[in-house]
């Protein structure tokens, strides 16, 4: 099967889609969609995951990738940049690799991707891979050690059960070795967090600290209604969005599960509250979506893209959306974000690797630690494709979203803050 296939007859010519987007744009006139909103999605997620994929299972990532840098780069070793493109591009592709085969052409793809995704992490640990990762690099992998544990969490018996025992060892053991990297107290505490529930979840030894003072400092963060500090001070950005919802939500699942210590605490209480203050913090980004699908624009890491939308993304694969937003809705909302975003066919390379921006090739907006493996953190907002197909999630009738129904003149319902 050729990579630009993109699942077969539903998503043929969806590269051209998006090229024909940009330019129908320019032009004031519509473009061709896809015949669905599963096609879209599906066909994006693939356009981006293929070509990391396929080129570090053979063990060529690092000679092929169109390695790009913030014009204001700190001269960090630009080797972090390989790390950061598989973990975070594995952290919301791995639920989609996950399905079963169904015997569709989706299905095939999913399952061609899985087998170079498994032979990816075989190749990130392996002394004689070319691309082997940068495990003894600086504090930033710390930072996507989490993502690379985070997808195998999200998918334990696809990626993680099958691969060899050597392997599962080497992964082991240089998660563990990261232990050397102190985080500081902002966000990054959720990502030594992630490494020690991903080893709890794996029956390994684990540091009960690591995981449990993030939990603490999260919850000590929360200044309400659905928004978390990172730190000490309040930034009004998206990393509510990229880590701190998200990541708290499935290390508080793991703790819960697996019973661990955490001294006068209730794992189960904190994980259902955590759940419920990211259902709220979805209501807003919902209602961020413009009736044309646009977003504002504000705060770090703004190249990261429809990565604001993780939360939603989330609950809506682990069918708890707030019950103010039906599955049709949130999904109509999705899809248009990823059209407003998607449209500009310079948000990939010749070579179909992203670059960095936020609508199509923007380098100035990246911040200093920006390059362009670390936008595969878009792949994030593609979590509900590890939903079947035949889920109510793509079955139920598309409805318009907030804003679209008030700027119409529609009902819609009010807002008002919440006290938990």
């Amino acid at each position: 099967m050729e990579r630009r296939n993109f699942l077969g007859s539903l998503v043929a010519g969806s590269a051209a889609t998006l090229a024909a987007a940009g330019e129908a744009d320019a032009a004031n006139k519509p473009a061709a969609q896809p015949a669905n909103d599963r096609a879209y999605m599906a066909g994006l997620l693939q356009r981006m995951t293929e070509p990391v994929l396929s080129a570090m299972a053979r063990g060529e990532l690092v000679s092929k990738f169109e390695l790009e840098v913030s014009p204001t780069w700190d001269g960090r070793d630009k080797r972090v940049s390989y790390f950061e493109c598989f973990a975070r591009l594995m952290a919301g592709a791995a639920p989609w690799l996950a399905l079963p085969d169904d015997g569709t052409p989706e299905g095939a793809t999913r399952e061609r991707l899985l087998d170079m995704a498994r032979q990816s992490y075989v190749n990130s640990v392996d002394p004689a891979s070319p691309d082997r990762l940068m495990w003894e690099g600086p504090g930033q992998v710390l930072v996507d050690s989490a993502y690379y544990t985070n997808a195998l969490m999200r998918a334990p018996k696809a990626l993680w059960e099958p691969l060899d025992a050597a392997t599962k060892r080497r992964i082991v053991d240089h998660v563990k070795s990261l232990r050397r990297i102190e985080p500081p107290y902002i966000n990054w505490m959720l990502f030594a967090a992630m490494n020690e529930a991903w080893l709890m979840s794996i029956g390994e030894a684990y540091d009960p600290m690591r995981m449990n003072v993030a939990i603490r400092k999260v919850n000590e963060w929360y200044v309400g209604d659905g928004w978390i500090k990172d730190g000490e001070t309040f930034h009004f950005d998206y990393y509510g969005s990229y880590v701190m919802h998200p990541m708290l939500c499935e290390i508080l699942e793991v703790l819960e599960k697996h019973k661990g210590p955490f001294w006068n605490g209730k794992p189960d209480e904190m994980r259902a509250l955590a759940f419920r203050r990211m259902q709220r913090f979805s209501e807003h980004l919902e209602r961020f979506v413009s009736p044309e699908g646009t977003f504002p624009m504000f705060g770090r890491s703004l190249t990261y893209r429809t990565a604001a939308f993780q939360p939603l993304a989330l609950l809506a694969l682990r069918k708890q959306l707030p019950a103010k937003l039906p599955e049709g809705q949130v999904r109509s909302a999705m899809r248009a974000v990823h059209e407003r975003i998607f449209s500009a066919p310079s948000n990939f390379t010749r070579g179909d690797f992203l670059t960095i921006g936020f609508v199509g090739a923007q380098p100035e907006l990246g911040d200093w630690y920006s390059n362009n493996g670390s936008m595969y953190i878009t792949s994030a907002s593609f979590l509900p494709l590890g939903l079947p197909a035949t889920d109510s999630y793509w079955t139920a009738p598309a409805q318009d979203w907030t804003q679209k129904k008030a700027f119409a003149g529609a009902r819609f319902p009010k807002d008002y803050h919440v006290d938990y």
